[in-house]
């Protein structure tokens, strides 16, 4: 064992296969939902685990002892004309059916019990994989696809209950209760019985296991082919326009229905191996119980046994295969569930890139002076985008950054917001690095305009609430008027209560807009970033938004991102960026005189306006 161990840790590959192998099998799924049943900080939980599991055990001892019940009524009306027997015969048959009420009871009682385990569990792990997301950088969030997302999350969580409850109370109890009844057979009647119902419960165990584990390769593959379809649905009707605008509806449709047709093969292939793994279970517990009952019924033949033991024989047997039949059902869902929750521990074991320094301080803005030094950063390793960019931003100023497309502007945005680290030099506020500070603090200070704005599918009122917590109306109407849109607002027939729509699709661009500027100004940064917040709109609307803007700006040290150059041409300082260096800084004017790239920019943008 030492050795392979060794050999393990000196191929890599060999590890990573034997970790892939212990993933697949559940096992790292199963430990890490047990502390949920278990947690050491929650006593109350504990006790509850410990009262279901009494309660349990309690329910199965009944259970195991209501056949010989049956067996006495049996027995007790087998002996012809003896009134007081018969008489015992119904107080038999009355213990007998309250034996089976406490079963029943007690089994709901646990149940009842252990709900709040369950549901907390759910609980507590849902709301861990939604903070995790949050926490996952923004690399990785653009390489994913929300649907599929969602779609893991889902699964995962609704496995959560499932595998508690029936981990616990399935697979538990029923070996508890085939170990009760294996000793009874044994010990009241014979040690053959025994045998029979051993190698009936074996064979059964090692059929289902088998055929369960190929089963689950295919629902994996469903599960997967479920996923893409799924994924392809959302990214269509989030770009409802798009297929619109190139008439692009049976091709959405026709790419639908090809993932959809591969999810149909999967499931077929389920369903038949669903059919096969029945079929064959019920052949094993039938030729169990035909074996048992034959010899039971040559025993009371023999005069060894009483019609009462055939009856017992007979309740054990179909109290043990009910269970067993079930068994395949619970294994299946669990080992479904082992899988589905596998998908989700993938997810939170998913590292985030951009985390807190062990020794992070709050961001204290006194002024919000922003200096990059000697920046450099690339998405991927052999393409460097921002190649030793030094920018300065003084308190109170608003500096504009220009260039061509795919120069690094927006970019540095990024890096300001720190959804990326440098790869070298730093960016500091205030003279703190933003590696050193925390991510919320920086958050915090930092407002940002995008070019396109995305609202939630809720109200206005809530929107531009989002940039506060617990916002007054009369805040929400102040940073509105801000933005000049609270007239706009004030002319709807529902005012701030009226709904935007997916995306906030129901307003227009600029509406959109100002009420992302509303929303930042809610939050009342010291610092503001605007990136590229005009570039997508007319010229009209340009300019009212370029005024909010302005006032937005007013005591704040903002850093612009621009495409359009009229939009700048009133910063105190324009920084042109061109493949990722800066090639001129200085005043609209002093970039003019130079005669060089912003000059060149500018002229080109010049005449596109006139034409």
């Amino acid at each position: 064992m030492a050795s392979d161990t060794a050999a393990d840790r000196a191929n890599p590959k060999a590890a990573q296969t034997i970790e892939e192998k212990e993933r697949r099998s559940g096992w790292r799924t199963v430990r890490k939902v047990a502390p949920y049943l278990w947690p050491e900080d929650q006593p109350w939980v504990r006790r509850r685990v410990l009262w279901a599991l009494g309660l349990l055990v309690f329910s199965k001892l009944i259970s195991v002892a209501t056949p010989f019940f049956y067996k006495g009524a049996v027995d007790a009306l087998a002996e012809e004309g003896v009134p007081m027997l018969a008489l015992g015969a119904i107080g038999l048959t009355v213990a007998y059916g309250m034996a089976r009420l406490m079963t029943v009871g007690f089994q709901q009682l646990r149940d009842s019990v252990f709900a709040k385990v369950g549901q907390r569990a759910l609980r507590m792990l849902a709301l861990e994989t939604f903070n995790h997301i949050h926490r996952l950088s923004m690399r990785y969030h653009i390489t994913r696809k929300t649907g599929g997302l969602s779609r893991i999350i889902e699964r995962g969580v609704k496995g959560v209950d499932f595998l508690l409850r029936f981990l616990l109370f399935s697979i538990g109890p029923l070996i508890l209760e085939l170990v009760l009844v294996g000793i009874i057979l044994a010990v009241v009647f014979d040690f053959y019985y025994l045998l029979i119902v051993a190698v009936t419960i074996a064979l059964y165990f090692w059929f289902t296991f088998a055929i369960t584990e190929w089963r689950v390769k295919l629902r994996r593959e469903m599960n997967d082919q479920d996923t893409d379809a799924n994924q392809k649905a959302i990214d269509s009707l989030l770009n409802f326009e798009t297929v619109k605008y190139f008439g692009a509806e049976s091709r959405e449709a026709e790419r639908y229905d090809s993932a959809m047709e591969k999810y149909e093969g999967a499931a077929i292939k389920t369903a038949q191996s669903l059919a096969f793994l029945n079929f064959g279970q019920s052949v094993i517990i039938t030729m169990g119980l035909v074996g048992v009952m034959v010899m039971a019924a040559v025993g009371v033949q023999n005069g060894a046994l009483t019609v009462g033991d055939f009856v017992m024989v007979n309740a054990y047997m179909v109290q043990i295969t009910v269970p067993l039949n079930f068994l395949g059902t619970v294994y299946r869902e669990i080992r479904q569930s082992l899988v589905d929750m596998g998908e989700m521990f993938d997810l939170l074991e998913q590292p985030a890139e951009v985390v807190d320094a062990a020794d992070a301080k709050l961001l204290q803005v006194d002024g919000g002076r922003i200096e990059l030094d000697d920046v450099r950063f690339g998405y991927n390793a052999d393409r460097e985008i921002l190649k030793g960019v030094s920018i300065v931003a003084e308190p109170g100023q608003m500096v504009a950054i220009c260039g061509s497309t795919g120069s690094g502007k927006s970019t540095i945005g990024r890096l300001l917001f720190r959804f990326y680290d440098v790869n070298g030099g730093a960016l500091r506020i205030d003279g703190q690095d933003v590696r050193q500070v925390t991510q919320e603090s920086l958050h915090a200070a930092i407002g940002v305009v995008p070019q396109d704005t995305v609202l939630f599918n809720d109200t206005i009122r809530y929107n531009i609430a989002y940039g506060k917590d617990n916002a007054t109306q009369e805040e929400i109407e102040e940073a509105a008027r801000a933005a000049q849109i609270h007239d706009f607002i004030e002319s709807l027939p529902e005012g701030y209560d009226t709904p935007v729509g997916e995306r906030g699709l129901k307003l227009s661009g600029g509406e959109k807009q100002r009420v992302g500027i509303a929303r930042t100004l809610l939050k009342d940064p010291p610092i503001l970033l605007l990136d590229e917040a005009t570039s997508a709109l007319d010229t009209d609307t340009e300019l009212e938004i370029k005024e909010a803007l302005t006032r937005a700006g007013r005591g704040r040290t903002v850093l612009t991102i621009a495409h359009r150059l009229s939009t700048i041409a009133e910063a105190d300082r324009i920084i042109v960026l061109e493949k990722g260096k800066v090639v001129e800084q200085g005043t609209h004017d002093n970039l003019l005189t130079l005669d060089g790239r912003y000059a060149q920019l500018w002229q080109r943008q010049q005449s596109d306006e006139v034409v």
